[in-house]
């Protein structure tokens, strides 16, 4: 099953895109290679460059508390384990405060290295960390896997509490949804969202073997899937036939 996701609005569209980028940091920062590193630095710089909105920060506390409050609604349930309540309550309370003892935007930290500015400056010119561009780089590229796996990781923690941040919030939200089957008759798909409910996210999983691509619009009213299939041409193209396809919409 190949899943696909889709943001209903910007912010969990940020939320996705940092949480790409955490989980490429995770995978390569284990690896050994200079290479590996190269990419581990790159990819902190992405991380700084979508958290540097102004109320980054202050949306994740937001929907921390938001969360944090509707749990707490669901006290004295005879359907919910009060255990399970405070076990989630503590791991919340705990990514608030982690995030909010950050001083200034994610990564604001990592700026005052003018070690790794000077990288920053140049990694997005092709070509622009040449050893003769960066001999201080090109140096730091030769210290033992040790020394470098220790440098990563000291600059990595600077951006973990909005990684717990994100990974729990998303796995909350995900949770939210229940999956159905849906079939998209000669390839097209709508549905009218339901009033009242406001959804963040939408899940759409797919068998590959179909050879079938989504593409995925929506409002806070409507859901549109076109189903699309690779041509010989290397053009999309869209599918003619009768589809299923699994549809979980998570708000």
């Amino acid at each position: 099953m190949i899943l696909y996701e889709y943001p209903f609005n910007e912010r969990i569209r940020t939320y996705l895109r940092l949480e790409h980028l955490f989980q490429r940091l995770e995978e390569l920062l284990p690896r050994s290679h200079a290479l590996d590193h190269h990419y581990v630095i790159q990819t902190i710089f992405e991380i700084m460059d979508v958290a540097a909105r102004a109320d980054m920060k202050s949306d994740v506390l937001k929907d921390i508390d938001r969360h944090k409050l509707q749990l707490n609604s669901y006290r004295g349930n005879p359907a919910i384990s009060e255990r399970a309540l405070d076990e989630v309550i503590a791991e919340l309370d705990g990514c608030f405060s982690e995030l909010n003892k950050l001083q200034g935007k994610t990564g604001q930290a990592l700026t005052e290295n003018d070690w790794l500015m000077s990288i920053r400056s140049r990694i997005g010119i092709p070509g622009g960390t040449c050893e003769f561009d960066l001999p201080a780089y090109f140096d730091w590229q030769h210290h033992s896997v040790q020394q470098r796996q220790t440098d990563l990781r000291e600059w990595v923690q600077n951006l973990a509490p909005l990684a717990e941040a994100i990974a729990l919030l998303m796995k909350m939200l995900r949770d939210s949804g229940s999956p159905q089957k849906v079939v998209a008759p000669s390839g097209q798909f709508q549905q009218i969202l339901p009033q009242g409910r406001t959804f963040q996210l939408l899940r759409l999983g797919i068998n590959p073997s179909t050879g079938l691509i989504p593409e995925i619009s929506g409002n806070r009213l409507m859901l549109s899937v076109r189903l699309m299939r690779l041509g010989d041409d290397d053009r999309l193209h869209s599918a003619v036939e009768d589809a299923a396809f699994e549809l979980t919409l998570c708000a």
